[in-house]
């Protein structure tokens, strides 16, 4: 049963990461580089996250993917199941829960790149993806990088928002977070400690490597080519 959920927890870590990173380059981008005075509504909005309980976000999420839902009617329409207490609902209340730490690294590694550079690229006649992809991309690595291993192992430890979202269903929604909750409320110690130990291993083991990259600077885009 370890097996399994830990299976499960980190192909729903794998899965949404790689999401979030395609959503948060552009959406890091534009709180960088807009000049929109009210985009710190949007910032607002993705950090909310962070201060909410995950109870609440989970409640939220949930009812807006259940069946009597736009979004739950759709989705059972084209796969005749609903979405809630399935792995895409999982990936959806992840994906949301886990935005702010993906984001909030990217935009701060996007606004401390030298706005010379950018405009030297402009005067030169590169377009703005080019700049994007030759300049700002490669010095900004290191945060997006972060970005993505935040939310992978913000993923991993989930708990209130994957129990709201998807139950507690073995080989379906039950990770290693609800697996744990599960041996404790049998009063099977032993076994809680071996799983909790397991999971706070491989969140240290990905952190140690995110910080040893960091303090090497061994992580420059340019050196990977």
């Amino acid at each position: 049963m370890i097996v399994q959920a830990l299976a499960l927890t980190l192909r729903l870590a794998v899965v949404v990461s790689l999401i979030l990173l395609t959503i948060s380059l552009p959406l890091a981008y534009w709180f960088a580089f807009s000049r929109w005075r009210g985009k710190f509504l949007g910032e607002a909005v993705v950090s909310l996250p962070i201060v909410l309980p995950p109870t609440v976000l989970g409640f939220y999420v949930l009812v807006a993917i259940g069946p009597m839902s736009p979004i739950g009617r759709w989705y059972q329409s084209l796969t005749g199941h609903g979405l809630a207490f399935t792995f895409p609902g999982l990936v959806i209340g992840s994906v949301i829960y886990s935005l702010p730490f993906s984001v909030q690294p990217m935009t701060a590694a996007f606004a401390a790149v030298d706005r010379k550079l950018l405009d030297a690229s402009a005067i030169l006649g590169a377009s703005r993806w080019r700049t994007f992809w030759s300049i700002i991309l490669p010095l900004s690595f290191p945060g997006v990088l972060t970005g993505f291993v935040l939310s992978f192992a913000h993923t991993l430890g989930e708990f209130g928002v994957v129990l709201m979202i998807g139950g507690n269903i073995p080989g379906a929604t039950q990770t290693v977070s609800i697996l744990i909750y599960d041996q404790v409320q049998a009063l099977d110690y032993r076994v809680a400690n071996e799983t909790a130990l397991l999971l706070l291993a491989l969140c240290l083991v990905l952190l140690t490597a995110l910080y040893a990259l960091r303090r090497h600077r061994a992580w420059n885009l340019w050196e990977w080519r």
